[in-house]
């Protein structure tokens, strides 16, 4: 059966980076509207995707019709109700990223709110995707979660999704990837690469994919967990290795992922490359998606609106306790030790305690703006906003260690629970206190009232320090030290300042170049030119005040700084093994 809306997607010109999509509506109604989606799910910015469509046309039985265009990503059609009704457009795709398309001689990528119109009325009825082979692309594979309905040995031909939603969560790889394949408690995996060099293990890449998957089942569906119990049937891995590059997306049954290919692990290197646990946790991140946001949603998620912002402040839970879960279930799979773990915790509690916005927002307040606050990052980002990633990670981590100390429950079964209490649906703020207050015996309302909704300290030494783990205190680095971040490399450029740091008492602005430092007064004054903020300690010798000489919209300014005293920063470092193996190794 011909499903009621049919898109057909076709190389136009490989060479000028083209699709050709042709939808057609069986059944339009009268004055037919169409959109395409102005932001992609798990990405939350209004990325504007029709600005890449071009070429409308609109047909029926051979003879054009009026397409009016409404406004920045919407149509009008002015045609004949009831009669089918043929579109024709071209997307241009040339963003390497995971959330729109991509296409030149090597490779092909899409996901379905770059290139598929969504015709308006008709959400809920069936799609089909047609994949069109040509010459051009003879020797082109296909990769995607969708159905198939009728397909070739290399996956060109019909899909079908029983909704928009379904149709657009279902991303398409195209080119000569590297294919694998692996069960997961019963759950078959696909594990396709493109771009990775010959020196490239992917049968370790596969061995590993497979312990982070079994071990993210265990932890949702319980030691037994198994095909079952498992929301998803079957589950694909989408990985574009490039020169420099990183990052994911998450879908129902798949994610699109990019890494760097010096992070891949290689042929006959028993120690794999120091990015490769990036990698790891990258996978370990997008799959625990596969519950916590793609199934287990927030409410406001219960039905995306594609043509504007979707708000939530429920983000520190579903990316938040995501990222805890992240590195924490690459302990457990036994890909990495306690010391690698906890120089992975390590990392993230720095990284908050080094963001004064920590201080004017809550990660709920952080939630809510990340449409315009998180995905729209400048300069003064850290000293305006946290990260409802990092800090929701260390939230996570707050709740989990507590309910551990307290005895009765953790955070583990707390995420199973919620699972089983909202039916893998849309929940609140409201289903995660309840469960607490349920698996916990008591209510934790002002913990979330001082950690979600709050911005006081988190109260992370003195957990960790219960569960054998001893925080330590070492010098910081010296652009902590003066409150600056900084890119070397032709010069020292300022990239931010950080509020109340001794850089920001100077005078330092994000965009200076800092060109060197004079040290001394009259007849004693020398005068240095740096290359590396490093070198600032070998000039300045014992000096605590001196000139900074930078340059800032072609002027050369003389801004006087005040060393500030020594600045500590985090160290963690495992005290009793046998105390924190209940959490850090916890298999049910």
């Amino acid at each position: 059966m011909t499903p009621p809306l049919h898109y057909r997607v076709e190389v136009a010109d490989l060479n000028a980076h083209l699709y050709r999509v042709t939808l057609t509506i069986a059944e339009p109604a009268a004055g037919q509207r169409v959109s395409l989606p102005v932001w992609i799910p798990g990405s939350y910015l209004v990325r504007e995707f029709s600005k890449n469509l071009q070429n409308l046309r609109a047909r029926q039985r051979g003879k054009t019709v009026p397409a009016q265009q409404l406004d920045k990503c919407s149509w009008q059609i002015n045609g004949v109700p009831t009669l089918p009704l043929e579109l024709s457009y071209e997307v241009y795709a040339l963003d390497p990223s995971v959330r729109t398309a991509w296409l030149d001689a090597q490779r092909g990528f899409f996901n379905g709110t770059s290139l598929c119109l969504r015709v308006e009325g008709q959400d809920d009825r069936p799609h089909g995707l047609e994949l069109v082979a040509s010459k051009e692309i003879a020797d082109w594979s296909i990769a995607t979660s969708a159905k198939a309905q009728k397909v070739d040995k290399k996956g060109f031909g019909l899909y079908l999704a029983a909704s928009y939603d379904e149709l657009v969560d279902c991303p398409v790889e195209m080119g000569t990837f590297r294919s694998g394949t692996f069960t997961a408690h019963g759950v078959p995996h696909r594990f396709v690469v493109a771009g990775a060099p010959h020196s490239f293990d992917f049968e370790r890449l596969l061995a590993d994919a497979q312990k982070i998957c079994e071990a993210e089942i265990r932890l949702w569906h319980g030691s037994a967990g198994g095909r079952a119990r498992a929301p998803q049937q079957h589950y694909l891995f989408m990985l574009n290795a490039v020169d420099d590059g990183y990052g994911g997306l998450e879908h129902r049954n798949a994610t699109a992922l990019i890494c760097n290919r010096r992070d891949l692990p290689r042929l006959g290197e028993k120690k794999p490359p120091e990015g490769y646990t990036t990698l790891q946790g990258l996978i370990s991140h997008e799959y625990f998606h596969t519950w916590n946001v793609k199934r287990l949603r927030p409410v406001e998620f219960a039905r995306y609106d594609y043509t504007q912002e979707n708000y939530t402040q429920l983000l520190w839970f579903f990316e938040g306790f995501t990222s805890y879960y992240d590195d924490l279930l690459l302990r457990r799979a036994g890909l990495v030790d306690d010391a690698g773990y906890l120089r992975l915790l390590n990392k993230t509690i720095n990284q908050v305690q080094q963001t004064p916005g920590r201080h004017l927002q809550s990660v709920a307040q952080a939630s809510f703006d990340a449409w315009v606050k998180y995905y729209r990052q400048d300069e003064n980002t850290p000293n305006a906003t946290v990260s409802y990633y990092t800090k929701g990670a260390l939230v996570a981590l707050c709740f989990d260690l507590t309910l551990r100390a307290e005895g009765r429950t953790t955070l583990d079964h707390v995420m199973r629970a919620l699972w089983q209490r909202c039916q893998a649906g849309p929940m609140t703020e409201a289903d995660f206190a309840a469960v607490l207050q349920e698996l916990g015996g008591r209510s934790f309302s002002k913990e979330i009232a001082h950690w979600v909704h709050g911005t006081r300290e988190l109260p992370l030494q003195d957990l960790l320090e219960r569960h054998g783990v001893a925080v330590l205190a070492e010098p910081a680095q010296l652009a902590q030290r003066l409150g600056l971040r900084v890119s070397e490399g032709n010069g020292i450029h300022i990239k931010t300042v950080l509020r109340g740091g001794a850089g920001e008492r100077a005078g330092l602005a994000a965009g200076d170049e800092w060109l060197g430092i004079e040290v001394g007064t009259g007849a004693s004054r020398s005068s240095w030119r740096m290359g590396k903020l490093d070198e600032l300690p070998l000039y300045a010798g014992a000096a605590r005040k001196l000139t900074v000489l930078v340059a800032r919209d072609k002027r050369l300014l003389r801004l006087a700084l005040a060393l500030p005293p020594a600045v500590t920063t985090w160290r963690l470092a495992l005290r009793d093994a046998a105390l924190a193996q209940p959490w850090l190794a916890a298999q049910d």
